[in-house]
């Protein structure tokens, strides 16, 4: 039986949406969030509680496309709310450097060199910051795995979907958190 709400089965176990994600954050990924939350509960929330009440009042919701559509973002918009309020709870915010900056931990800026000597700076982050146009990594993925802990001059091999992909680290740098 083929239908849109059909999925294919995982076993929770192997499933890698299942894993638990990595609860630390830089700085500016928690102000981020915050600012987020904020507009979404100060702004987005009200308009289209606003938006709604609106449109109910118009007569008959069962055939009202504007109270339907509205009511269903504003649905979104309080799951969002709620997702990001206890999101931030879980966050733990690292806000200080580690001691021995000869080595990759989070919130380092590494760059790497491949075996074609092309090089890529990638950013360890928390999951909740990803962001492939600026390179940065969770922590959480396949590459900072194999990152973290290594120094200057190390190589990594890193399985990736297409082989295993080798990096020599070439430089290892971190950025003094804004308080």
């Amino acid at each position: 039986m083929k239908g849109r709400n059909m999925t294919r089965w995982r076993d929770p176990a192997k499933d890698p949406r299942q894993e638990k994600k990595t609860d630390l954050i830089t700085p500016e990924g928690f102000a981020r969030i915050e600012g987020l939350l904020d507009h979404l509960t100060r702004v987005r929330r009200p308009e289209l509680s606003r938006k709604t009440g609106e449109a109910a009042a118009q007569g008959d919701r069962s055939e009202n496309a504007d109270y339907t559509y509205n009511k269903r973002e504003l649905n979104k918009t309080i799951s969002r709310i709620a997702y990001l309020q206890k999101r931030l709870d879980a966050l733990t915010v690292v806000d200080r450097l580690p001691d021995d900056q000869s080595k990759v931990f989070f919130g380092a800026w590494v760059t790497l060199e491949d075996d074609d000597g092309e090089e890529m700076t990638v950013r360890l982050v928390g999951p909740d910051e990803t962001d492939n146009k600026r390179r940065w990594v969770s922590v959480d993925a396949p590459l900072a795995r194999a990152l973290l802990g290594k120094p200057l001059d190390a190589d990594v091999e890193v399985a990736a979907p297409g082989g295993t992909t080798r990096y020599l680290i070439t430089d290892i740098r971190y950025e003094t958190p804004e308080a």
